[in-house]
């Protein structure tokens, strides 16, 4: 399966589609509704089949709904089903049931087998209407949903899931393996002591969204002041998600084309961000790691995540003597039994190595 995403001209006709986001978050709003009064009154979970059929009558005398194809609805209606599904099983791990959305942050809607039409070149037909996109690859395979989605900016961006099942996969060997250790000073260190700051995007453009977050607080509820200052905000914000993003991808890139296997830690990044907060955002390991673990699967590399539990900054990765205490403040240690010097991340990178390589000293 692949993910492709286009941007759609910005085109008076554009309001149709936003108009049928709207009705979609209507409807889902309207499915939350009835699930949530079906399980006070009975006591049970309401039938994915059922609700299709109750909205499908509903959209008779609706008009409005009628602007969102049969096809989205019943998709809104599984989405649901599957999301209850989930908090019936893992409740008691904190997974929460659906709830209820502001329909103008409700973003997108999808289409499977109909209402929509490829025209060739860079047109696509969407329910009646013809909308123009900026084609900037081929869409290879069979394609399998279509979805419009809105951001905060108000843009359109059209998502299409395509099965590539016959699809070559690059493979450059290398014979090179690594160990990494993220860290909050240094984003990652290598086993061989390369060092990779991280440039805490975030950090960078802070005083810029202090500013426009200042000047939106500022100006009055429900005015087009308002509204401009809100999307001027949301740009310095997405700024800093588009540059953290092409980093992100490049780094993947540079280090899936210098080594074949690459050993991670595996961390506790909800724990991390409840101790270090803004800083583990604007890092954004998890975001990195999926980045990463795509690339590598394209390029036919390998990505290993060593268990979370293994003390791998305190072992020493000459001799393998494990400290009993290491303070997070302490950089470098001497190990008591081979008198080795070691730097805490670089330490930590290596012995994630070894651990792969089955490699105990």
């Amino acid at each position: 399966m692949k993910t492709l995403k286009f941007k759609l001209y910005q085109s008076k006709r554009n309001k149709h589609l936003k108009r049928s986001i709207n009705a979609a978050g209507v409807i889902y709003n309207h499915c939350i509704a009835l699930h949530k009064r079906y399980y006070r009154m009975w006591g049970k979970h309401l039938n994915c089949a059922k609700i299709q059929s109750h909205i499908a009558k509903l959209r008779k005398r609706k008009a409005f709904w009628q602007t969102v194809g049969s096809q989205a609805v019943q998709d809104i209606c599984q989405r649901i089903e599957k999301a209850y599904q989930l908090f019936f099983k893992h409740h008691q791990k904190g997974v929460r049931p659906p709830g209820f959305k502001k329909v103008r942050r409700y973003k997108s809607f999808t289409l499977k087998q109909a209402g929509y039409k490829f025209l060739g070149g860079n047109r696509i037909k969407i329910g009646n209407r013809v909308y123009q996109y900026w084609n900037s690859r081929e869409i290879e395979g069979t394609i399998k949903t279509l979805t419009i989605k809105r951001t905060t900016l108000g843009e359109l961006f059209i998502v299409v899931v395509v099965d590539t099942v016959g699809e070559l996969e690059t493979k450059v060997e290398t014979s090179r393996n690594a160990g990494f250790d993220f860290g909050l000073k240094t984003f990652l260190t290598c086993s061989n002591g390369t060092k990779i700051e991280s440039p805490q995007f975030l950090k960078q453009s802070l005083n810029a969204i202090k500013k426009a977050s200042r000047q939106h607080s500022k100006k009055r509820k429900g005015s087009a002041n308002r509204e401009r200052a809100r999307l001027n905000l949301v740009r310095k914000y997405e700024d800093v998600v588009n540059r953290r993003s092409d980093w992100f991808w490049k780094l993947a890139h540079e280090l899936t084309d210098k080594f074949d296997i690459l050993c991670f830690e595996t961390l506790n990044l909800k724990g991390m961000q409840r101790l270090w907060g803004r800083k583990t955002s604007d890092i954004a390991f998890g975001e990195f790691l999926q980045i990463l673990e795509w690339v590598a699967k394209k390029k036919g590399k390998k990505v290993v995540f060593i268990d979370r539990w293994y003390p791998s900054s305190k072992t020493c990765s000459h001799c393998g003597h494990v400290l009993k205490d290491l303070d997070l403040n302490t950089r470098e240690w001497r190990c008591p039994s081979c008198q080795k010097v070691n730097d805490r991340d670089e330490n930590a990178a290596k012995n994630n190595l070894l651990v792969f390589l089955g490699i105990n000293r």
